[in-house]
């Protein structure tokens, strides 16, 4: 039996996509919400919006352009060099609390909408060096 109705930290990319299709199977009801927090890669919001149009969800995005102004980060600083990590620093493109912030912010917009879930995905495969992305076991 479907649970009710969730929200799904929806990038546009391969992991929220993934994380969409199966809300699909196991939700009732499933709402999208994406964020504009200034990224450089804006063309996921582009796809996230289509892909929500195409599967027929409904899409919400939140202006979250605040973020730049917290910490300077590469993501969000387009004046600022893209570098990676070295010798246990962390990428010039870490945006600290990012999925944090998103999923405080999920929270709201779920219970906005009477959604009792959030379902989101991050892939430690593909972490570029951010803490917010490893599984400790």
């Amino acid at each position: 039996m479907k649970k009710d109705k969730a929200v799904v930290v929806f990038s546009g990319g391969q992991d929220s996509t993934t994380c969409l299709l199966w809300a699909l199977k196991e939700f009732k009801e499933v709402a999208t919400v994406t964020f504009d927090y200034g990224q450089r890669h804006y063309e996921e919001i582009n796809c996230a919006k289509d892909i929500a149009k195409e599967l027929e969800v409904s899409f919400h995005l939140l202006d979250m352009t605040f973020m730049n102004q917290l910490s300077p980060n590469a993501l969000t600083h387009h004046d600022m060099k893209v570098e990676d990590g070295v010798a246990g620093e962390l990428p010039s493109t870490f945006v600290p609390g990012r999925n944090h912030l998103f999923l405080s912010f999920a929270a709201v917009y779920a219970h906005s909408i009477g959604a009792k879930h959030i379902v989101t995905g991050v892939c430690e495969t593909d972490y570029s060096g951010y803490p917010d992305c490893v599984i400790n076991s």
